[in-house]
């Protein structure tokens, strides 16, 4: 069974003349340990489709189903805590509160859901050191450079250990090295810790390291190619050459899609 599945997606801002469709009847289907990115012009409906995976939105018509849930026969309160717990939310701009030291950041999601404040600060140290910030838990966020944020916004996302991460834009603010260092890792959390990431981005380097890319176009998918050439659907690389042959491949098909 899919992790994550959406049968004809729509949503539409507005009525009648000012009607704006966002998303178009969009269906698709995620993989537990599966990387896909979503690509695609500013304004196609990629953000709002990780809005209503997410539960952070309502889609008016269609649906979608997380972890063998339909989100629309569950209530508000119900969706906020399937949310809090199978779903990581990765941003552009970290979120990382600027009072909360690194390790208390991580922690949050734990803490919000009841755990036990030792438990918590527990987990959070184990995913700080596996996201490579083992020592950097009492610091705060302004002591540590703009790549560590966003790896602790990822084990953030990770702590609870949801079903999947939902990454939007997560290099927009980094430099080339971060944020190829930020894609490794999520690169890393399908292949070795078998979470599944559905992120979107602008960039062709970040989506090359991806197993499969949907390209969206006025709200609805236009193309969808995989870049796998593992025996299982998955990638075999991941780094050096792979990636900057995979890169030139994306920047080549952005290219033919307009």
């Amino acid at each position: 069974m899919p992790i994550v599945e959406t049968d004809k997606l729509t949503k539409i801002y507005g009525r009648g003349e000012t009607a704006v469709t966002a998303l178009d009847n969009v269906s698709l289907c995620l993989q537990t340990g599966e990387f896909v990115a979503v690509m695609g012009p500013s304004g196609c409906g990629k953000s709002t489709l990780l809005h209503l995976i997410g539960g952070l939105d309502r889609p008016s018509s269609g649906r979608v189903l997380l972890d063998g849930h339909d989100l629309a026969e569950l209530g508000d309160n119900h969706v906020t805590e399937l949310r809090r717990r199978r779903i990581g939310l990765v941003f552009q701009f970290y979120n990382l509160l600027p009072v909360l030291t690194v390790a208390e950041n991580a922690a949050l999601p734990l803490l919000l859901d009841g755990l036990k404040p030792a438990e918590a600060r527990r987990r959070a140290a184990e995913w700080l050191g596996r996201v490579g910030l083992p020592e950097r838990g009492e610091a705060k966020p302004h002591e540590i450079s703009g790549g560590q944020q966003q790896r602790v916004a990822i084990a953030r996302a990770l702590v609870t250990e949801p079903a999947v991460i939902l990454a939007d834009e997560p290099t927009g603010n980094l430099d080339s090295k971060a944020s190829d260092e930020t894609a490794a890792l999520l690169r890393q959390v399908c292949d070795e810790w078998r979470g599944t990431v559905l992120m979107v981005t602008h960039d062709p380097r970040l989506a090359a390291y991806a197993d499969r890319i949907i390209f969206l176009k006025d709200g609805a998918i236009v193309d969808e190619t995989r870049l796998a050439d593992g025996p299982d659907g998955k990638r075999t690389g991941g780094t050096g050459s792979d990636v900057d042959e995979g890169e030139r491949f994306v920047r080549q098909k952005v290219e033919d899609l307009r």
